[in-house]
């Protein structure tokens, strides 16, 4: 039986979509039909919510955004200029196949997104960036040049001991020797949202670079998606907010998706390292498997993440056509 690849409305179509996001383990909340509504609002692109079917069987679903400016298209997969997460292609229904069938229906699945993409959107240019999806080969096969890019992965396993063991000795110390009188870390509102993401914006501008990502689209998804979904992090000193991080959760994983900057104010207390001491902790309480720290790519912040010991993992960044469009990809940040 052949796989029929068609579209769904973000709207009418909402809870069927949301059914097999839920179904799928290589999904993340940005999937959900409202997350992609507010990126397509916020970024001022049509959402394409291309799902595959063999027979009435579900097997795969890919999120694309179509970009216009003049004569130019593009097709982005998370949309340009959101900063969300990782979105690109998932599977569904497939674990249990031999390999042999899991990659043909891959490849059928993809190449019949590709060709809805390359016969309704006729991009000049495409860039999709996916994570926890492994087999690429039919970008590759059909014209499409796959690089790698890279996150460091924390595994949430054991007790919290083995975890905080797990840490280097700076690390440890930092979180074993803070003064519990001197900070609260806590799960903050949708005012806390927005401060973290005000902060990490200026700490952007600070350094001379672009930062797109708005605090009322945040807060939009905050408010939005199921509880839990987005979790801001928040450490404040004599009631004062110091730092915070954005979490994105899914079933099995926390993702640092904002946040965590160097802290303009001078305390004397470790913040970043207690912010993620915490998110680890009650992820680890909560049953989940994975903390991504989204992104492995500047030595500079590598330096800080490795301290947790994580896992080196893979993405991918999936891109075909001119990258010398300016209109379309100048600002299409890559993951860092």
């Amino acid at each position: 039986m052949s796989i029929e690849v068609t579209t769904l409305d973000p709207r009418t179509d909402a809870d069927e979509w949301n059914r097999y996001v839920e179904r799928s383990d290589g999904t993340n909340p940005f999937y959900r039909a409202e997350a992609l509504r507010l990126q397509a609002t916020d970024t001022g692109t049509t959402p394409h919510l291309l799902a595959g079917f063999k027979g009435q069987e579900p097997i795969g679903l890919f999120p694309v955004f179509e970009y216009g400016k003049g004569p130019v298209t593009g097709a982005f997969s998370p949309a340009p200029f959101s900063w969300s997460c990782y979105l690109g292609p998932a599977l569904l229904n497939v674990d249990k196949l031999k390999q042999r069938k899991a990659d043909r229906r891959t490849r059928r699945f993809l190449e019949g997104c590709l060709a809805y993409i390359d016969q309704e959107l006729s991009p000049l240019y495409a860039k999709f960036v996916t994570a926890e999806f492994d087999d690429v080969r039919p970008f590759a096969w059909n014209e499409y040049t796959v690089e790698p890019g890279y996150t460091y992965v924390v595994d949430l396993e054991g007790s919290e001991d083995d975890l905080l063991k797990r840490f280097s000795s700076d690390a440890r110390s930092n979180v074993r020797n803070a003064d519990p009188d001197a900070y609260v870390v806590e799960e903050g509102d949708g005012d806390d949202v927005e401060r973290i993401v005000e902060q990490v914006a200026a700490r952007y501008e600070s350094q001379g670079k672009p930062f797109q990502l708005s605090k009322g689209f945040a807060r939009s998804m905050y408010e939005r998606l199921p509880d839990g979904a987005i979790r801001p992090y928040a450490c404040r000193v004599d009631g004062t907010f110091v730092g915070g991080i954005l979490v994105v959760e899914s079933d099995r994983t926390r993702y640092r998706w904002q946040g965590g900057v160097k802290p303009d104010t001078d305390v004397d207390v470790p913040i970043n390292d207690l912010l993620d001491w915490h998110v680890m902790r009650d992820g680890l309480r909560d049953g989940l498997e994975r903390y991504d720290l989204v992104g492995a790519g500047v030595p500079s912040i590598n330096r800080y993440k490795a301290k947790f010991n994580p896992r080196l993992e893979t993405h991918y960044e999936i891109t075909s056509g001119s990258f010398g469009i300016d209109l379309v990809v100048d600002r299409y940040q890559k993951h860092s």
